[in-house]
């Protein structure tokens, strides 16, 4: 699945599975820099500081998708359904998430992160969930807020002991798949 948008009649940003030719490095640098902001108001994300053993790792957990404006990396989203949580993790049995949604700071404002969320919902669907269910810092209002705009409701709070922070914890009902 190959998902391309256009600007003036040319390709623009192409969306794609993650594939072996890709570098798990630039992965990594783009997640730092989509999540500095974050980290720059204190909310210390997990994606703002791992390594790239970590971006391994958490690819190795799900489908990751890339963002392509040409050979530049500006996007990316990691998807899991069914996703397996922690003891005591709010979220119902058989749900779908997704992690590691993040846009080039540049490519901010352009429906990119939009694309993404559509693709991870869409994903998650196809491997079977009825819901998808995400975390977040509950400091980060603006994020909370996006996601709430986009169906996401709030079913409860986590913390992660790689972060600095609670997180918020949101579901959304998926629309069931026809065949």
């Amino acid at each position: 699945m190959n998902i391309d948008s256009t600007k003036a009649g040319r390709p623009s940003v192409q969306v794609r599975r993650f594939g072996n030719g890709d570098s798990v490095e630039q992965l990594t640098v783009l997640l730092h820099r989509a999540y500095a902001d974050h980290a720059a108001a204190g909310r210390v994300f997990f994606a703002s500081y791992q390594s790239p053993q970590d971006t391994q790792h958490r690819l190795s957990k799900g489908e990751c998708w890339v963002a392509m404006d040409g050979n530049a990396l500006v996007g990316t989203v990691t998807v899991s359904a069914p996703h397996t949580t922690p003891a005591g993790y709010p979220a119902p049995a058989g749900g779908g998430s997704f992690w590691q949604l993040a846009v080039e700071p540049s490519q901010r404002g352009t429906g990119l992160g939009q694309r993404l969320l559509a693709l991870a919902e869409s994903r998650i669907a196809a491997l079977g969930s009825t819901q998808v269910v995400i975390d977040t810092s509950s400091q980060a209002t603006d994020l909370v807020d996006w996601y709430r705009r986009r169906g996401y409701a709030p079913i409860g709070t986590w913390r992660w002991d790689v972060t600095n922070y609670d997180s918020i914890v949101l579901m959304k009902n998926l629309p069931p798949t026809t065949s």
